[in-house]
C-alpha cells in the first residue's frame, strides 16, 4: 500500500501511468514466482497461494485497492492546450464556408428543431438542413439560422436533464447570436457543474439567411 502511496508525485495523469508500470512488473514476478513454484514441495505452497491472493488484487481487486490508497480509478480526460484547442477540427467530412463551423461551441437559440429526436451523419449535414429549413420555411415560421452537432462519441454535455448522443442536430433561430459556451468550461463552472467535461463537446456554426 505505502509504494502505490509513493508512486508519482505529478499529476494524476502521471500517477496513473507509474502505477500502472508498477502493476504490470509485479504481476510479471507473479508469473515467475508461480512457475517456480509449480508442482512444488509442499513447503512451498503457502508462497504460492500468497502469490495467488497477491495477484487477485493485482488484477480483480486493482480498483479497490487504489481506492483503499486514495486514489481515483476513472478514466483521465486528456487536455487539450490553448493552441490545440485554437487549431481544432470539425470531425466528418469538410463543412463549406457558408456554415462558418465552429469546433468546441455551443450556440444558445430558440429550437427550430430538436436535436433529440434528429439525428445526422456529419455536422456538414446539420449545417446543411438548417439551410434548407431557412429556405423552405413559411413567412410565419422561425428560420433556422445557428445549427449545433454533437460530434463525440461518448455524447455531448448540457447542463440540463436530458441524455445528449452523438450525432444530434439542433437548428436554432436567434436575432442576436449569442455563445452558451465556447473552448472549455472554466473552472468556476465546473464547481458547479460537477458533471460538465474540460472541454465543451458541441460543434456549431451560424449562417446568414441572406445567402
Amino acid at each position: 500500500m505505502e509504494e502505490l502511496k509513493a508512486a508519482g508525485n505529478g499529476s494524476w495523469k502521471h500517477q496513473k501511468v507509474a502505477l500502472e508500470q508498477w502493476r504490470k512488473r509485479n504481476l510479471e514476478d507473479l508469473d515467475t514466482l508461480a512457475e517456480e513454484t509449480k508442482g512444488g514441495k509442499t513447503e512451498a505452497q503457502p508462497k504460492a497461494q500468497e502469490a495467488e491472493a497477491i495477484k487477485f488484487l493485482l488484477t480483480v481487486g486493482w480498483s479497490s485497492l487504489l481506492g483503499d490508497a486514495g486514489f481515483d480509478d476513472s478514466p483521465v480526460e486528456e487536455i487539450p492546450s490553448d493552441a490545440e484547442l485554437a487549431n481544432a477540427t470539425i470531425p466528418g467530412r469538410p463543412l463549406p464556408a457558408a456554415c462558418r463551423g465552429e469546433p468546441h461551441t455551443d450556440y444558445d437559440g430558440a429550437a427550430v428543431r430538436w436535436g433529440l429526436s434528429f439525428h445526422v451523419e456529419s455536422a456538414a449535414d446539420c449545417c446543411q438542413a438548417c439551410i434548407d429549413q431557412a429556405k423552405s420555411a413559411k413567412p410565419e415560421e422561425m428560420k433556422c439560422n445557428i445549427w449545433v452537432y454533437c460530434p463525440e462519441v461518448a455524447g455531448c454535455y448540457s447542463p440540463d436533464i436530458y441524455e445528449h448522443r452523438q450525432k444530434e442536430c439542433w437548428l436554432k433561430q436567434a436575432s442576436n447570436p449569442r455563445l452558451n459556451f465556447k473552448g472549455k468550461y472554466s473552472p468556476e463552472y465546473r464547481k458547479t457543474h460537477p458533471r460538465a467535461p474540460v472541454v465543451v463537446p458541441w460543434a456549431a456554426g451560424v449562417i446568414s439567411l441572406e445567402q
